[in-house]
């Protein structure tokens, strides 16, 4: 068969939760079937890092779909001609983008819908776009993948769709996430936070992620706090920015507060490694790939209680209502003055991940993408 993928993410040192998903289900995909051709569909010219075998061939599309009147031309115009030019028998599109002027039976990667629930999450332009379209994209895909149990009913209830076209594969975690030794924590604090103990937060820096309330939370936490603790923020910044910025001026520790940016990912988990533990109070989320990492990490995990989050973390992290404030900083002060609290979740953590794995996923969206034909 010949198979055409969107890995237009596939961006050498921009990988985010999407671009990880897509590098680490295609690379072992193409690995595994080399009786089948694979195209890989770009909007530039693609890193050779990302042609993992002789059985896949790269196509550039035009133009670089990063906005909304682009991604129409890109998936409406450029793609179907594409599609037909290479006699394209299936398409896969892990990033929930897809055409509506094909008849290439299409298997649709939906990973959430935090647009359709709320609006000030997004750009206005991108809002209009993803909640007009996402919609006839779910009902025209032959089949739809997501990634929890949670992202399929809230799919199937929010475009009425039969729950039987949804197939779950859920995420995976890198392989650089392993535990640090004592002397690997004490030369990353030493480099990042002066030696002190620290909470992290890892994700894009928006509205949806709800690191102004963890802000806050923290500098609550630090009344109290006797350990100089600090807070690394790790994420780059996306819509919302002036929200963040205003909370920030506010806060009382600011000066304990570390804004790290994008970070390459063995660094990055070397710093969730040395942490005391992952904040990730979340407001919505389709998996929340940083609460696996962390429990490949073996840090303990503070998490919301909120869409699929509880069903990821289980019963191996602190569970918050990621509206209040107080819940969030109870949780932080409970990690740190309760040291046997931080051994229990790390041993229930290494229970829990062992339901997730990249090669599940990869299998699993394989046998979705046959179901698709």
């Amino acid at each position: 068969m010949r198979i055409a993928i969107n890995t237009r993410l596939l961006l050498p040192h921009r990988l985010d939760g999407i671009g990880w998903f897509t590098y680490e289900t295609c690379r072992r995909m193409v690995l595994q079937h080399p009786e089948h051709e694979f195209f890989f569909l770009f909007d530039r010219t693609p890193d050779p890092q990302f042609l993992f075998a002789d059985n896949v061939k790269p196509v550039v599309l035009f133009p670089q779909a990063r906005h909304p009147f682009l991604w129409m031309v890109y998936f409406d115009i450029s793609l179907p001609w594409v599609l037909k030019k290479y006699h394209i028998d299936l398409f896969l599109s892990t990033d929930g983008w897809m055409s509506l002027r094909t008849k290439v039976p299409t298997l649709d990667v939906i990973h959430d819908l935090n647009f359709e629930h709320s609006p000030g999450y997004l750009k206005p332009t991108y809002q209009w776009y993803m909640t007009r379209f996402f919609p006839r994209f779910a009902q025209k895909a032959r089949r739809i993948a997501t990634v929890s149990e949670f992202s399929k009913k809230d799919i199937a209830d929010t475009y009425h769709i039969d729950p039987n076209k949804i197939d779950v594969v859920y995420d995976g975690a890198h392989c650089d996430y392993k535990p640090c030794s004592p002397d690997e924590k004490i030369a990353i604090r030493g480099r990042y936070t002066q030696g002190n103990p620290y909470f992290i937060f890892i994700g894009t820096i928006s509205k949806r992620k709800n690191l102004g309330n963890m802000l806050r939370a923290f500098d609550q936490f630090k009344r109290d706090d006797r350990h100089s603790t600090k807070f690394v923020v790790v994420g780059a910044t996306m819509f919302g920015k002036g929200e963040i910025s205003d909370i920030y001026r506010s806060l009382r520790y600011k000066e304990d507060v570390i804004f790290l940016g994008r970070v390459e990912a063995q660094e990055l988990a070397r710093l969730l490694g040395a942490a005391e533990a992952l904040l990730f109070a979340s407001l919505f989320e389709g998996f929340g790939i940083p609460i696996l990492e962390a429990f490949m990490a073996e840090t303990p995990v503070i998490t919301s209680n909120v869409t699929s989050m509880p069903e990821i973390a289980g019963d191996a992290a602190l569970i918050v209502n990621p509206t209040s404030i107080g819940e969030i900083a109870q949780a932080m002060t409970s990690i740190m003055q309760k040291p046997h609290l931080a051994d229990e979740l790390i041993a229930l953590g290494r229970e829990q991940r062992q339901h997730f794995s990249w090669d599940r996923t990869a299998a699993l969206l394989w046998e979705s993408l046959m179901k698709t034909r």
